[in-house]
């Protein structure tokens, strides 16, 4: 009951507008983990499982875990597929500690690689803070986590800097922030919501995931998001 009166005063703060991430954080579980993103027919790391967790019947050899999984992030810019494939690496990670550090420490280095384009330096940026988010998450507090005492979230926002205008980075900070100030998380919830738009993608992400039969369809959402700003 007091997390349901938390959810209560924090979004009466914030506004209807991010009502569907606050509620997703506290009746869906971890954000980051608990939902499979949809990516359409675009390429990531195996999965069998109809369900957000492993099902069992993977085979995955998590020896090739980093190697596959920035060979997808570099052959793909779509954020969405960067989220839904580090959500896959993270439970893959999970059981395997050496694979989890290997995955994250070539991110991290990614990250620092002063020899990228812009853009590119953006994604490496979002990789790296994502996965760490994720990390935290997923890996619990007796298990060695490799992304302690990494800013996740910091790195993400670098990334929004970087790359400028991303509906789809913006959805990813507003599920990381959920726990930060109500302002931050706000600002990345709207920009998301008014960029969706003009993105089938992540309007059909935030329309599976977050709008439930008693709240405003996503197109009265965006609209209302739209004269707002007006």
């Amino acid at each position: 009951m007091k997390v349901r009166n938390h959810c209560i005063t924090r979004s009466a703060v914030v506004g209807p507008l991010v009502l569907l991430f606050l509620a997703a954080a506290v009746f869906a579980g971890p954000t980051l983990i608990c939902h499979q993103f949809d990516i359409g027919n675009a390429k990531s790391l195996p999965w069998i499982s109809h369900d957000w967790n492993l099902s069992g019947g993977e085979s995955y050899d998590t020896q090739h875990l980093a190697a596959d999984t920035i060979t997808i992030l570099e052959g793909n810019p779509t954020v969405l597929v960067h989220m839904e494939t580090l959500r896959r690496a993270t439970l893959f990670a999970r059981k395997d500690p050496q694979a989890a550090k290997e995955l994250l420490t070539r991110l991290v280095a990614r990250a620092d690689s002063a020899a990228r384009s812009k853009d590119a330096a953006a994604l490496a940026a979002f990789d790296a803070g994502y996965l760490a988010e994720a990390y935290k998450q997923w890996i619990g507090r007796d298990e060695v986590n490799p992304a302690k005492g990494l800013d996740g979230y910091a790195l993400v926002k670098k990334a929004i800097e970087l790359r400028g205008n991303d509906p789809q980075m913006e959805f990813a900070a507003a599920l990381i922030s959920l726990n930060g100030p109500a302002n931050g998380q706000a600002e990345h919830a709207q920009k998301a919501l008014a960029g969706a738009k003009s993105d089938p993608l992540l309007a059909r992400n935030l329309a599976t995931h977050f709008l439930g039969p008693k709240t405003e369809t996503l197109a009265e959402l965006i609209n209302r998001t739209k004269m707002a700003k007006e």
